[in-house]
């Protein structure tokens, strides 16, 4: 019983930034910015674009990019980013893979108007 939870305990603490990355001070001006949570359910790829297109201001410093993604995560997302093994992720790029990887079967698949040419009604089905 005391071994899981200072098991649990370690794995609150642990973080899955390598040092370089942990280490890295904001820029001195940074301020939280405020950011639509991603949930479970929503499109990775929206997620990151919106995620993206604010951080562009801080000329995508990778460090502090891989730190505030973890802020824009909450209930079941946040749960899993904490899952992610201790020190294993080396670089955003590495980040977004895990996290698409991850929440794919969320994402929003965009469909053109010939879609609507190829859907057919079965014999006895109605339009």
């Amino acid at each position: 019983m005391e071994d899981t939870l200072h098991n649990e305990v370690d794995q609150v603490n642990s973080s899955s930034f390598t040092n370089e990355i942990e280490y890295v001070a904001p820029p001195k001006r940074f301020s939280t910015l405020s950011f639509t949570p991603f949930k479970q359910d929503s499109d990775p790829e929206s997620h990151l674009k919106h995620f993206k297109s604010v951080m562009i201001l801080y000329k995508f410093e990778d460090a502090l990019m891989y730190k505030v993604f973890a802020m824009t995560l909450r209930g079941a997302t946040q749960d899993w980013f904490h899952t992610i093994p201790s020190r294993s992720i080396r670089s955003f790029r590495e980040l977004v893979l895990v996290f698409t990887k991850e929440y794919t079967s969320y994402r929003t698949i965009k469909k053109n108007p010939n879609h609507l040419f190829n859907l057919h009604n079965k014999h006895d089905e109605s339009l």
